[in-house]
This record gives structure tokens, C-alpha cells and sequence, in this order.
């Protein structure tokens, strides 16, 4: 496959599909506010690094949305069997207030991992990438604070696990918050997508 060429069209089409049906759908039943969430934004990342097979951008999206997405699956799954939550966060899968289809579109915390992993596989790494993605989290973590509902705690900006915390000031807690998420979600893949790309070249 010729260089600019290395991702399937048929992925492009297939996740442009998935857009137009998920993000009017969130905009309806969750409001605007829910794009804030930096899972929901790395959709629109996911969807321009496809389409422009931009390594940087698609880099950036796999730091955001590989360890997170497992965290997810395996706290949705293990509440699932068990009804206990081991992390916490997913709580609103359960939940029957939860609009059901919104419920099941979450789904895509699962998929974004093997989209975002499959374009990287194709393009390749980019070790830069963990600056930008901290960068773009730096920007949207204080947007998120000051634009959107507490009581919707988006992207955790006041309190861990989607529960408020009142232990700390809020300006120290954001203040961790934005450094906690780089060192604990961002670095260990970007350290695994390194040592693979090492494995990979010595192949």
C-alpha cells in the first residue's frame, strides 16, 4: 500500500459512519457538555488522524485511550459478574436513569483501543506524541473545571472515580490531577509503545 494510503478506507468510512451516529445522539440525550470528556474528544481526534493518517495525532489519541479503555472494560466487566465496581467510574452502565443507548454507544471505550492501535501499527509511533497529548489535557482539564456542571464531574476535575471529593482545595486537586494524568495513564503506554517499537525494528 502506497505511503499515504496505509490506513483502509473502508475503516475511514466506517468510523465516519459511527460519528455521524454518535455524537448527535450524545449532543441529544447527554448535552454538549459530555464532548469535554477526553474519551469523547479522542472520537473527533481518532476520526481527523484517520483521514489526514497524521502519526502524531493518532499517537496522541492511543496515550489517551488504551490503558483508560482497559481500566474500563475491566471494571464494567467485573461489575458486571460480580456487581462490584474494583475502580469505579462506570457506575452509570448500571444505572436504568442512564439512557440505554447511551449506554450502549459506550461500548466504544472498547473500540477506540483497537482503532487508534491499528492506525499506529500502520503509521507508526511517535514518541512526541506524549507532549502534545499532555498539553492538549493541560488545556482541556481547566476548560472542563470552569465550563462544565460540577455535579457531572467530567474528566474528574472534582472529585477521583466520579465521586466529589472535599479533602483537598479544588485548585490543588486540579492541580495533581493534571499531573497524575500523564505519569499514570499517558507514560506507561508510551513507555510499552517504545519498547515495541524497538521489538518491531529488531524483527
Amino acid at each position: 500500500m502506497p505511503v499515504g494510503h496505509r490506513i483502509p478506507l473502508w475503516l475511514k468510512l466506517a468510523f465516519t459512519a459511527w460519528i455521524l451516529g454518535w455524537a448527535p445522539t450524545y449532543v441529544v440525550m447527554l448535552g454538549h457538555q459530555n464532548f469535554f470528556w477526553l474519551c469523547n474528544l479522542a472520537n473527533f481526534l481518532i476520526l481527523v488522524g484517520l483521514w489526514t493518517e497524521n502519526r502524531r495525532l493518532l499517537s496522541m489519541q492511543l496515550l489517551s485511550v488504551l490503558l483508560v479503555g482497559m481500566l474500563w472494560a475491566v471494571d464494567v466487566g467485573i461489575a458486571w459478574l460480580t456487581g462490584i465496581h474494583p475502580i469505579g467510574g462506570t457506575e452509570y452502565m448500571f444505572n436504568p436513569e442512564h439512557p440505554p443507548v447511551t449506554r450502549v454507544l459506550s461500548l466504544y471505550h472498547l473500540i477506540l483501543p483497537l482503532v487508534a492501535s491499528f492506525a499506529v501499527w500502520r503509521l507508526g509511533f511517535d514518541r512526541r506524541a506524549i507532549f502534545w497529548q499532555t498539553a492538549l489535557t493541560w488545556l482541556v482539564i481547566p476548560l472542563t473545571y470552569l465550563f462544565t456542571d460540577p455535579e457531572r464531574n467530567i474528566n474528574w476535575v472534582h472529585g477521583p472515580f466520579g465521586q466529589p471529593q472535599d479533602s483537598l482545595d479544588p485548585l490543588f486537586y486540579l492541580a495533581g490531577l493534571m499531573l497524575l494524568w500523564p505519569l499514570a495513564i499517558f507514560l506507561p503506554v508510551h513507555l510499552l509503545m517504545l519498547g515495541l517499537q524497538r521489538w518491531r525494528h529488531m524483527a
